[in-house]
């Protein structure tokens, strides 16, 4: 009953992310106007209004109009659901629980806005940031880098609460200026921007929540599958012969070969960095402490 409960309970959240993902970027209010389809912005109806259940009993079509619903609606709902699921099982009801599950809700939001709209909202990440800050004072990142610090520092065994607080700070710094220096570094090697500011932001917030060491993990994640993904979408749009009636005008205009033009539009192609940071931040607190506690013993009796 306690996890029919969580994944219901899930699911309904997943539906009020939904409209988070789809208003915040619009710069519109998630608590009004009602919930509404968004081809014929008629109000839906409760009974419509069941999160999964309703679009799949709808065949993915709204009542009034029958356009097609996206397929991210129930998507987000159910993998919501099984976050909470998920959390309620590794946590219980707990302090930490709770954290993570407002750290997976915020990830989620930020992950599927960078995937439609190549946008990460300030709203979402100061929001989160804030968040990460008020619950490392009762349920600490657990990397544990502050304590040792503030000993060999100032020679003081500083209370709990400051311990966690440092050790969120030092999250959100180091994830944040690891971006900004990476991204600074890219401007002045190639001449144009790598990443925006939303990446940084999206960094500091999740440093907040995992401390130093879960950030690092989560920025060596996400870069190294950014890049191997980037690299096969490159060579899928190049092989596809994306744009290619526009490298054809750009090389009759004399500006480089058909080929040397579709290689130099395909690898433009801007990806989500966030969306990588995302998943890589969900796979860190789902499996970083198991891969941890695995890895290091082996290591050692190596």
């Amino acid at each position: 009953m306690a996890i029919a409960f969580a994944f219901f309970f899930g699911l309904v959240v997943g539906s009020f992310l939904n409209v988070c993902i789809t208003r915040i970027p619009e710069d519109q209010s998630v608590i009004t106007p009602r919930s509404r389809c968004p081809h014929c912005f008629h109000p839906i109806r409760v009974q419509d209004n069941i999160p999964l259940l309703s679009w799949c009993l709808l065949r993915g079509r709204c009542r009034d109009c029958r356009a097609r619903i996206s397929l991210w609606y129930p998507v987000i709902e159910l993998l919501t659901g099984l976050y909470f699921v998920w959390c309620y099982n590794a946590f219980g009801l707990s302090v930490p629980g709770v954290k993570w599950l407002f750290f997976g809700c915020f990830l989620i939001v930020l992950t599927v806005t960078d995937l439609r709209a190549r946008l990460l909202p300030d709203a979402v990440t100061w929001t989160g940031f804030g968040i990460g800050l008020a619950f490392s004072v009762a349920a600490p990142p657990q990397d544990g880098i502050a304590s040792p610090l503030i000993w060999r520092v100032l020679h003081l065994v500083p209370p709990r609460a400051v311990v966690g607080l440092t050790d969120a700070l030092l999250g959100a710094a180091f994830g944040g200026l690891m971006l900004y220096l990476a991204g600074w570094l890219y401007r002045k090697w190639r001449g144009r921007e790598g990443m925006g500011m939303g990446d940084v932001k999206m960094m500091a917030m999740a440093g907040a929540f995992l401390g130093l060491r879960d950030a690092f993990l989560t920025i060596l994640i996400g870069t190294a599958l950014g890049t191997v993904i980037g690299l096969g979408i490159v060579l899928a749009l190049y092989a596809s012969g994306w744009k290619r009636e526009v490298a054809r005008r750009a090389s009759r205009r004399g500006l480089g070969s058909v080929r040397a033009v579709r290689y130099a539009l395909a690898s433009r192609y801007q990806l989500p960095l966030g969306a990588f940071l995302g998943v890589a931040a969900l796979a860190v607190v789902a499996f970083a402490d198991y891969a941890l506690h695995w890895w290091l013993p082996v290591s050692f009796a190596r």
